[in-house]
């Protein structure tokens, strides 16, 4: 199975997703001078929007230090993306830029601190999502 890593600013809602997956996963800080997690084996980002209204500014800056590490990025596999449905067409759209930026799908895209069925879908496709990547073809 693979990792988890996640980012979550001071509102929490991001950790509270992650919290509700009952999954083990590693924290982005939110602190520049905090390590930074240092994951070698296959992950997927969890990660809020923080989008100015023309999309600027989409991926917290602590996300793209994270990111910006070769031997970090060259483990992700998928992004999940949080967001807020008010910012219509930008809703969730950290997850397009990493998707874009890193060659990764977006996953999965909930609002604020996600639903039940939010969380269902997410642990059942990465679930699915983990087996297709760790399948071996005979």
């Amino acid at each position: 199975m693979g990792g988890l890593v996640y980012f979550s600013s001071r509102s929490g809602n991001t950790e509270r997703f992650v919290c509700a997956l009952g999954l083990a996963a590693d924290r982005i800080p939110i602190a520049p001078e905090l390590a930074m997690p240092a994951p070698r084996a296959p992950f997927v980002l969890i990660t809020p929007t923080y989008a100015d209204g023309q999309g600027r500014g989409a991926v917290h800056r602590q996300v793209i230090r994270f990111l910006n590490d070769p031997d970090t990025r060259r483990h992700l596999r998928g992004v999940i993306a949080g967001g807020n449905r008010n910012f219509g067409a930008l809703f969730a759209s950290a997850g397009d830029v990493i998707s874009r930026k890193c060659g990764v799908p977006v996953l999965y895209r909930f609002e604020l601190a996600g639903t039940a069925t939010d969380i269902a879908r997410v642990t059942e496709g990465l679930d699915r999502f983990w087996k297709t990547q760790f399948s071996t073809a005979i």
